[in-house]
């Protein structure tokens, strides 16, 4: 047939008409949103009965699939097994491309079987512990099979770490997929403080290296933004001042402009709200960017105190652990100086704690100068206990011969150490998961380098995760009674149990004892050598900040205590007194007496930053309570209950009355009562625009010793 109409809209109507089939022709072969495999043939134990929606129990959080379903042959775990096999099929795009993710493997494979021989194969991207549960873009050029029949098949036939494989939209397509840089790397000449990266939140996890004259220094999974940027995290690079730097990307759209967007810098990009972000606490502790969780290393050490944490610098999300490390004078206006401990070989930074060698037991020493040493998991395979040093608590060196402790089970970590004066030596509480059971294995060393096994002590299997992770161990004073002291064995959930401590073995008089009575708060961990002897904690606060380049925070600072109770000695939380620095002013209300519909007493006070000091009599009132910005701070006066943001716990009177502190922040409260023993921590984000206060009674009247309200000023150095 010849072509006769050679007009010029002829020509552009069979363009429009090439154009449109082409564009619009795409042939799916599978999407996976149906309830089973329809036509497709199941073995083995690990694809299931139908797709997955998604993540699966025990799995991490699976992403980049299409829609609702997915192929996912974790059903199972990863030692399950099996392959799915389509149905035959004609090829008839030049291309094939789908979504895919899982373990890398040869045993792990989509397949496109032609003439009963396998003729292309993918796999997922995860060779090791960590990694991504996300799915990625792959295509198949398969023009050279144009016409022939197909048949698509899904194989698990690994075990072990990452033997799975996930799946999702495959479909034939005529148009060319954008293909993708493998190793995309720049290099910079270092003569700046930072090189600020583009990070899209959500987006694909891309291995960076960072290499000095060629040789790898340190990988991290980071969410390079390819166009636009969420929010920008500076990467310290001022260690190598004047060297050769390159940054490689295991893997980037040829269109991605990531490399292109990173900025030398001496400052922070978009820092000009740095600290008053809406959502910043100004009174909580938190990173200039990216995640935060564990406090670590918490230490007073030449007249600073330093708070070390686990630390994302690269995301707004858990991942990459560093540790951070921020400084004060006192307690309350911090500064954040940069990360000190990057991932190395033995794996990320966990938790762990710092010491000051007043003896130098361990040589670091120098010119009389005593060292800071952190001590910390590795959190490779196998995972193990190392040490950094500093002489002058702001340049650390990795001791060479790390690990100072080897591997005792999978998981075993969160180092706190301390000086057990009486025996002379060093001690270290480690959590290990150990036959079954949560323990805290008691180590012994003479100089934080070689360290022998004291005694375990167990947690209750019967009765949840008590003794999980994250221990701390210290000596309190009972009532301040310098005579009466008791050792407090302290885990993550911030449990504790009471007992005695010989230098080797603690033997409990009380366990499981609850500490905090909120949400959101973990994995505490109190200073070492504080001056005034004071047992100084701070913990994790879950503040969650969406939209916020920086996620998570401190609590305030919480000096511990010992209080004789009807059940024997309890724990007790305060804030710091140095927290009376950031009041600015001051209201002293005198109200003898609170009824139903007396004038709300502190209507005339608009505050955003608030302390509350309150001690009442309930007399016969039925509840007694404060909007705090629209939380709700309530006393039930019959069930001697107290509610904050509708989280209820038992707050008995003591003496007949209730005293409490309030402190309200942009994100959260914290509430003291019973004297310290009813610590409620509240993660909470107010509104900018609600900084109304009321207090009243309901049922009866109250009567009212006294009400302070300290209106607060930030903590921050650039405080509007």
């Amino acid at each position: 047939m010849q072509l006769r109409c050679l007009a010029p809209w002829c020509l552009v109507w069979l363009f429009y008409l090439i154009s449109s089939s082409s564009a619009s022709d795409d042939v799916v072969l599978a999407d996976f949103e149906s309830e089973s495999y329809a036509s497709w043939k199941a073995t083995g134990d690990a694809f299931g009965s139908g797709p997955a929606r998604g993540t699966l129990p025990n799995q991490m959080l699976v992403s980049g699939f299409k829609g609702k379903g997915l192929i996912n042959s974790f059903y199972g775990g990863d030692a399950s097994q099996g392959t799915l096999t389509s149905p035959e099929f004609p090829i008839e795009r030049r291309y094939i491309a789908f979504l895919i993710g899982g373990g890398k493997s040869d045993q792990l494979a989509l397949q496109l079987i032609v003439d009963g021989q396998v003729v292309r194969s993918s796999t997922g991207p995860n060779d090791r512990p960590g990694g991504t549960e996300e799915l990625a873009p792959d295509a198949w050029d398969v023009s050279e099979l144009l016409g022939k029949k197909g048949v698509l098949r899904i194989v698990d036939h690994a075990s072990g770490s990452w033997g799975h494989i996930n799946v999702d939209h495959i479909v034939q397509t005529d148009i060319q997929p954008k293909g993708y840089m493998l190793s995309a790397q720049r290099s910079f000449n270092v003569t700046s403080r930072y090189l600020n990266l583009p990070i899209k939140n959500g987006g694909p996890k891309r291995i960076v290296t960072l290499s000095i004259d060629g040789k790898a220094v340190v990988k991290n999974e980071i969410e390079l933004a390819d166009e636009d940027a969420d929010w920008w995290a500076p990467m310290e690079v001022s260690p190598w001042n004047g060297k050769s730097l390159t940054l490689q990307v295991d893997r980037l759209p040829e269109d991605s402009k990531a490399l292109n967007l990173i900025e030398p810098s001496d400052a922070l990009k978009d820092a000009e709200d740095l600290y008053r972000e809406p959502l910043r606490g100004q009174f909580h502790f938190s990173p200039r960017r990216g995640w935060n969780n564990d406090p670590n290393g918490c230490v007073y050490f030449n007249g600073e105190y330093h708070l070390f944490f686990q630390h994302n610098p690269y995301g707004w999300g858990w991942g990459n652990m560093h540790w951070g490390h921020a400084v004060s004078k006192d307690l309350v206006h911090w500064e954040e100086l940069g990360d000190v401990l990057a991932p190395d070989d033995m794996g990320p930074m966990f938790s762990g704690s710092a010491v000051v060698d007043w003896k130098d037991t361990s040589g670091f020493g120098q010119d009389g100068q005593v060292p800071l040493v952190l001590i910390y998991t590795a959190a490779g395979n196998p995972t193990v206990q190392g040490i950094a040093y500093s002489l002058d608590g702001r340049r650390f060196t990795k001791y060479e011969g790390n690990p100072i402790l080897q591997q005792i089970t999978g998981g075993n970590r969160d180092p706190k150490v301390f000086w057990h004066e009486p025996t002379q030596q060093w001690v270290m509480t480690l959590y290990v998961e150990w036959q079954g059971r949560h323990t805290i294995h008691f180590f012994t060393s003479p100089n934080l380098k070689d360290w022998t096994l004291a005694s375990v002590t167990q947690g209750d299997t019967t009765q949840g995760r008590f003794l999980f992770e994250c221990p701390d161990f210290f000596e309190l004073s009972v009532d301040g009674d310098p005579t009466r002291k008791k050792w407090v064995l302290i885990a993550a959930n911030s449990d504790y149990a009471i007992g005695a401590f010989d230098g080797k073995q603690f033997v409990p008089d009380a366990t499981r004892i609850q500490g905090h009575r909120g949400r959101g708060f973990y994995a505490a961990q109190s200073f070492s050598d504080v001056p005034d002897g004071r047992r100084i904690l701070i913990g994790w606060w879950q503040t969650e900040t969406k939209g916020m380049p920086f996620n998570q925070s401190m609590t305030v600072p919480l000096e511990l205590g010992l209080m004789q109770t009807d059940g024997g000695p309890r724990m007790t939380f305060l804030p710091v007194r140095e927290l009376d620095n950031l009041r600015s002013r001051t209201h002293s209300l005198k109200i003898d007496s609170l009824s139903p519909g007396d004038a709300n007493p502190l209507k005339d006070i608009q505050a955003e930053l608030v302390e509350i000091q309150v001690e009442f009599e309930p007399g016969d009132a039925k509840e007694v309570l404060f909007n705090i910005r629209d939380v709700m701070v309530e006393y039930d006066v019959a069930e001697q209950s107290l509610s904050v943001a509708g989280h209820r716990v038992s707050a008995p009177l003591r003496d007949g009355r209730q005293r409490w502190t309030i402190y309200c922040d942009r994100i959260g409260v914290e509430v003291f009562a019973c004297g310290g023993l009813c610590y409620i921590p509240m993660p909470y984000n107010t509104r900018p625009d609600n900084k109304k206060l009321f207090f009243e009674a309901r049922g009866g009247t109250a009567t009212v010793h006294s009400l302070i309200v300290h209106e607060l000023r930030s903590a921050w150095k650039n405080d509007r």
